[in-house]
């Protein structure tokens, strides 16, 4: 694969023009919201050796353009700014970055519903409001890339009823309660891309050397192993077709398309197995691009849960490596309801990816927005995003913000087993459990009328059936007439679990969840 990129960059290379100018980093641009109260990397390229000056705000530094012509940085830690600020870049030429703001950048990542954006989920009046100049948004464009990138295509966005309905609805939701709650300007990073499995979005070296993701790293080595196979037959042909064009090309004539050649095993989304090519493409250039922290809306393409706990725990390490923070805050969505609702008392389908990402919770700062209750059966991508980023925003409030409020619903602790009764007790109970019903984007009321429902409860035997459950304090009892001596319980553990409707009375669904490994 070297040589063909080597190959290829020679042709490139003999049309290119040589830019001398001092160049910035795309992220650093006109409308940008910078990092705020923590070391400010400020990076792009120029000449070796071209000494480079930065200046924002309060703070300037120096640095001299490597080898290869990059130069980083490190501005010292400034507070909020909500007055635009110029950034200004001094080399053989100088830049003047204007319309800057300090604040908090939040890295929007995952599949198709977190890049879904405002205008696809029936919200005019949203947009219409949109005035919020101290929100802006990036959308990093779309970059598949079998080799680590430098840099990434995007803008940055000033929201306002003109430009809202190209934002990630999520993060618009997230950014527009935090702000309204802090004033501070919020950054939206958004990178993420429908339809991907969550083994795209970290380093070759973090999926193939993680030891608990040892039974995948086997199939990509196999997979990598067939490639280089397939490469050593291809390569003459390629190398043929490499010196003619570059012929033809001295002689001004048109390059014929170059021969098929062994498609890369970390490639296109169509291809099986697919890993680690976003990483390339759409995180490692934005790195080190200083973060408050990243929200997460991803699974659909993990639906079977396969090492689901394991690839997250080690995405985020990744992340957390390459961004230069252990403590980096990951706020993290679970599946909306999707599908025909299922009665089967045992469950199944995306009963199992909810579970897994409630487990996930076990990560060090992490926090989980529940999705169960405002899904859509009939369209994987629920309009609501409304209540989705509202909720992820309780996370950032209380962890990030010192807000004092609950930001979850309740999360399964413990099971305990009381003769013929199963009873599960809840973290995050906040005010006490309560019956819920929720209509559409309107907040959770009390239901003082329906039992409790989707608690399921099996014996020894394994055979599930419906339980009769209640409310008892902050846990709920579960019974069933032919369950003299229950051994587990489930909870919503279905691809479309509907009528869930246990709540704290915060206004948060509980999570599903299975006691079981079955």
């Amino acid at each position: 694969m070297k040589r063909i990129l080597c190959l290829l960059g020679c042709l490139a290379l003999a049309t290119a023009t040589v830019h001398a100018e001092v160049k910035l980093h795309a992220l650093f641009a006109e409308h940008a919201v910078l990092q705020r109260d923590r070391p400010l990397p400020v990076w792009g390229w120029a000449d070796p050796g071209e000494k480079v000056t930065v200046t924002l705000g309060r703070e300037s530094g120096s640095a001299t353009a490597d080898k290869a012509g990059r130069w980083m940085v490190k501005l010292a830690a400034q507070p909020v700014s909500t007055q635009p600020l110029t950034l200004k870049v001094a080399g053989k030429n100088t830049l003047e970055v204007r319309d800057v703001l300090l604040g908090d950048v939040w890295l929007c990542g995952g599949q198709s519903n977190m890049e879904m954006a405002l205008g696809g989920c029936n919200a005019p009046e949203d947009i219409q409001s949109a005035d919020f100049p101290l929100i802006r948004h990036f959308g990093v464009g779309y970059n598949f890339a079998s080799a680590p990138q430098d840099n990434v295509k995007g803008e940055w966005r000033v929201c306002s009823s003109k430009t809202a309905g190209g934002f990630t609805a999520v993060g618009f939701y997230f950014a527009r309660r935090i702000q309204n709650k802090t004033n501070v300007p919020i950054g939206l990073l958004r990178s993420c891309v429908g339809g991907t499995n969550i083994e795209l979005w970290m380093s070759q070296d973090t999926l193939l050397g993680t030891p608990e993701l040892a039974p995948y790293a086997k199939q990509m080595r196999s997979s990598l192993d067939q490639y280089q196979r397939d490469l050593a037959t291809a390569l003459p042909g390629i190398e043929q077709w490499t010196a003619r064009s570059r012929e033809l090309q001295r002689l001004g004539q048109s390059i014929p398309l170059p021969p098929a050649w062994p498609e890369y095993p970390f490639g296109e989304r169509s291809m099986r197995p697919r890993c680690v090519t976003l990483h390339n493409g759409m995180i490692e250039p934005l790195v080190p691009f200083a973060l408050r922290g990243a929200i997460w809306y991803q699974g659909e393409n993990n639906a079977d849960a396969s090492l689901y706990v394991e690839k997250k725990r080690a995405m985020l390490a990744d992340w957390r490596k390459w961004f230069g923070d252990d403590k980096l805050p990951f706020y993290f969505v679970q599946l909306a309801a999707w599908q025909k609702p299922d009665e089967n008392p045992a469950g199944g389908g995306w009963g199992m990816i909810r579970d897994a990402q409630r487990r996930c919770l076990a990560i060090p700062h992490t926090g989980m927005a529940s999705a169960v209750d405002i899904g859509d059966a009939e369209d994987i991508h629920p309009r609501n995003k409304a209540d989705v980023g509202g909720r992820l925003a309780l996370w950032a409030l209380a962890n990030e913000y010192g807000e004092e409020l609950e930001p979850s619903g309740p999360l399964l602790r413990e099971l305990k087993m009381e003769g013929n009764k199963a009873r599960v007790l809840f973290d995050h109970v906040g005010q006490g459990l309560m019956i819920g019903s929720k209509q559409g984007r309107a907040a959770v009321t009390e239901d003082k009328v329906t039992p409790l429902k989707r608690f399921a409860i099996a014996g020894a035997d394994r055979q599930w059936r419906w339980a009769e459950a209640r409310i008892d304090g902050n846990s709920v009892i579960c019974t069933h007439a032919d369950v003299p001596a229950p051994v587990a319980v489930r909870y919503a553990y279905s691809s479309n679990p509907t009528g869930v409707n246990l709540y704290n009375r915060d206004g948060l669904p509980a999570s599903p969840f299975r006691t079981d490994n079955w």
